[in-house]
């Protein structure tokens, strides 16, 4: 029989972006999974009320970490060589929200207070845990989870009740596929750098980031065109920030678009290579104590990029172009744009902005990530 209500259901995109925003606001999420299922919260906002009264229904929750956050603070580990990228420990009884936070936040000097020794749970990560890490990382906040275990049948039903429940396999599969691009708006924005030039706006159509293309006079759809693939920097592009050289990358490429008078620049919002701007000043800080980009990334717990560049070769793609001339110094969006079907004709370097204060930070970049400085 036709339900009328059933077109009211939420997609699992949906259920994935309202996810982002219940872990950012410190709820939690129940996840669904044929072999186990389970309340995850994201440690940096979950409350210890709420905490307390999940552990108190259902039981010690584990702790769920990236093996580079565990690596970084348990020289055990490391000696003891421990294999994945996701990583389950188990706590000490009865521990508290705090000694989970211990081991999440670096911000509690964990640079200079030994941790452990930590109980590491060798048996196969289940896919649950794997997509609570997938999931916090995805809602910019720090890699790390909480999961209660739901053994009983009635405190599943009691939990479904309450909390936005999620299918691990289908949100593992979407958080695996990205989001296509649908564009929104455009108009005619005359820039300094050409005054005939037009703002693009793409969204995610059920609920994610929206991104942006900036046209550059009128290029050839017909021939390669001349691209930068830029990711958002707050402090770079807006602040004149000294301690990277992504401000003066921005305006290069603006500017030689503009002496061509044809181009398009992709500006993604994926801040701080995809951890967003808190994070982003997290790995600053670690930084000041000595840490080098990579890896304050990995003390963090995440990879030194998390950033998803299919997202530019879709709005190429929706803008009418499949092969470019790539502006960049990062092997990596040469090999993503190929991977998603976009022809890169020429590769150009984009080799401006170094100073005093971020020549470290691109050697590091150079011999660490591969870029091509």
């Amino acid at each position: 029989m036709f339900d009328p209500f059933a077109s009211l259901g939420l997609s699992v995109t949906e259920q994935l972006e309202r996810a982002r925003t219940e872990l950012r606001m410190g709820l939690p999420c129940l996840l669904l999974d044929q072999a186990q299922s389970g309340v995850m919260v994201a440690l940096e906002t979950v409350s210890p009320q709420r905490f307390n009264a999940l552990r108190d229904m259902l039981g010690e929750p584990e702790l769920v970490l990236t093996a580079h956050r565990v690596r970084a603070i348990s020289t055990e580990a490391v000696a003891a060589g421990v294999q994945g990228q996701v990583l389950r420990v188990r706590p000490p009884e009865q521990a508290d929200l705090d000694w989970f936070r211990s081991l999440a936040d670096p911000d509690l000097d964990d640079l200079n207070t030994p941790i452990g020794p930590l109980h590491i749970i060798r048996d196969a990560v289940p896919s649950l845990h794997s997509v609570a890490i997938d999931l916090v990382k995805s809602a910019e906040l720090l890699p790390a989870a909480a999961v209660f275990p739901v053994l009983q049948e009635g405190d599943l039903q009691r939990v479904k009740a309450v909390l936005s429940a999620l299918d691990v396999q289908e949100m593992g599969a979407t958080l695996a596929a990205g989001a296509a691009m649908l564009p929104v708006s455009a108009a005619f924005l005359p820039l300094e750098s050409h005054e005939n030039s037009k703002l693009h706006v793409f969204r995610d159509p059920e609920g994610g980031q929206e991104h942006y293309a900036i046209e550059i006079g009128a290029p050839d759809r017909n021939k390669p065109v001349l691209s930068r693939l830029h990711s958002a920097c707050f402090t770079g592009d807006v602040l004149g920030s000294l301690k990277c050289d992504c401000g003066p990358q921005l305006r290069a490429a603006l500017e030689q678009m503009g002496a061509e008078g044809a181009g398009v620049l992709l500006y993604l919002n994926q801040e701080g290579r995809g951890i967003g701007l808190a994070n982003k000043m997290r790995v600053y800080a670690l930084q000041s104590k000595g840490l080098d980009t990579v890896e304050a990334n990995h003390r963090l717990g995440y990879e030194d990029d998390e950033r998803d560049f299919r997202t530019a070769a879709w709005m190429l793609r929706e803008l009418g172009f499949d092969a470019v001339r790539l502006l960049t110094n990062n092997p990596a969006k040469v090999e993503s744009f190929q991977n998603s079907g976009i022809n890169i004709v020429e590769r150009l370097p984009l080799r401006v902005g170094k100073n005093l204060h971020n020549q470290h930070y691109l050697s590091v970049k150079a011999l660490k990530s591969g870029h091509q400085l």
